[in-house]
């Protein structure tokens, strides 16, 4: 099957990474910084102090994990009820640092993670960054009173790089969710402005349409208004202005026609092309497979075949990916539109849709077969190849 193959991870999906980099980076930093201090509390501490240690960290892991679902759930503008849920696990976030930070006997350790449990949270816009300097004002005093009034032996023994690694936990925190706020309101902004180009899209169709119809209509109340008022007194006239009515209206038809014809006119590997671009803007991920000789197709069949598939994908479908693909096989065109129907609002393929499409396929000789595999759902269309195009 000869073909062009177009798969292009959206940015849809570049988002979903992004947000599991940054999330795992986090929770990697944490672990790293939690773990690596068991491991002195392990070698110089008591078994109390271990158990109270392994406890903390824990409860921390559990809050850190926590906080990240919460923060990637909630809505990007200030909601205070989302952020009052919020606090029951900064709570457990907080206890647990102060558990490792008692069985370590280290305050930076305690004040340390407790900073990062409240840097986890999604604060109004300007509040982070005056956070994040107050925690570090208060996290190089917890170093400092650590260093050089609760054991500074144990400094002098286990060096700069811990303490310094627990130190930027916060500000790294912050900062990686700072970024990944960024990314996600560019991606909001790419998903408006994809509805905002279908809008203008139809707005332009309107205009267009109204303009036609409504200069014709006009014409057309015209002459019959002349008619009415000619019928008494001259017949021939007013039967002459009934005839140039019924030509206005034959005139609107054809005008309408055309501009119907105009914007279905667009050659169907654009057609294709486009309705891919179409479903990335909604952030599905596109799989695009087209014959080299796709120009010879049917366009006025197959064309609004595709425009009425791709709005049954955008309306039911609830998935995250998509394929469309027109290959000849069998002496017929064959068109497959396949797309992930993981928590569709409403059953795929309800409504008018498909007979829509099996009612014009039909017409010419084609067939339409609709199926659910698995989470997926496929309709294929058959179109006899020697349909014109």
């Amino acid at each position: 099957m000869a073909g062009v193959s177009t798969s292009t991870a959206t940015y849809a999906r570049d988002v979903r990474v992004t947000w599991w980099y940054t999330a795992s980076s986090i929770l990697f930093l944490h672990l790293f910084a939690a773990l690596f201090w068991s491991l002195s509390v392990f070698v110089d501490g008591t078994v109390p102090a271990l158990v109270l240690n392994l406890v903390g960290v824990a409860g921390s892991v559990a809050s850190a994990v926590l906080l990240l679902i919460r923060y990637r759930q909630e809505p990007l503008e200030d909601d205070d009820s989302a952020r009052r849920r919020v606090w029951p696990l900064v709570a457990l976030g907080v206890v647990s640092a102060v558990l490792m930070g008692i069985s370590a006997g280290s305050l930076l350790l305690g004040v340390g993670f407790t900073a990062q449990a409240l840097c986890l949270v999604r604060w109004r816009h300007g509040i982070r960054l005056r956070l994040v300097v107050l925690l570090l004002a208060v996290i190089a005093a917890a170093w400092f009173v650590d260093a050089t009034r609760i054991h500074p032996a144990g400094y002098e023994v286990s060096g700069f790089a811990l303490p310094l690694f627990v130190a930027m936990l916060a500000p790294l925190t912050a900062t990686s969710l700072w970024w990944w706020d960024i990314v996600r309101e560019l991606d909001r902004a790419r998903r408006a402005e994809g509805r905002l180009a279908a809008a203008q899209e139809r707005l332009r169709l309107a205009g267009d349409l109204h303009d036609l119809q409504g200069h014709h209509l006009q014409v057309i109340a015209l002459q019959l208004e002349l008619a009415e008022k000619m019928m008494g007194r001259d017949p021939d006239a007013a039967v002459e202005q009934v005839r140039a009515a019924r030509a206005s209206v034959d005139e609107a038809r054809r005008g309408t026609r055309d501009l119907a014809a105009r914007f279905r006119g667009v050659p169907l590997p654009d057609e294709l092309a486009n309705a891919a671009d179409l479903l990335r803007a909604a952030g599905l991920s596109v799989d695009l497979l087209v014959d080299t000789e796709a120009d010879r197709a049917p366009a006025d069949v197959l064309g609004p075949v595709v425009r009425e598939s791709t709005t049954n994908v955008l309306k039911h479908g609830g998935g995250v990916s998509a394929s469309l693909s027109l290959a000849r096989h069998e002496g017929a065109w064959v068109l497959v539109v396949e797309n992930d129907s993981r928590g569709a609002a409403s059953p795929v393929g309800d409504g008018a849709g498909l007979s829509g499409i099996a009612e014009r396929v039909g017409s010419v000789g084609g067939t339409v077969d609709a199926t659910r595999l698995g989470d997926r759902f496929r309709v294929t269309v058959r179109v006899p190849e020697e349909v014109p195009a």
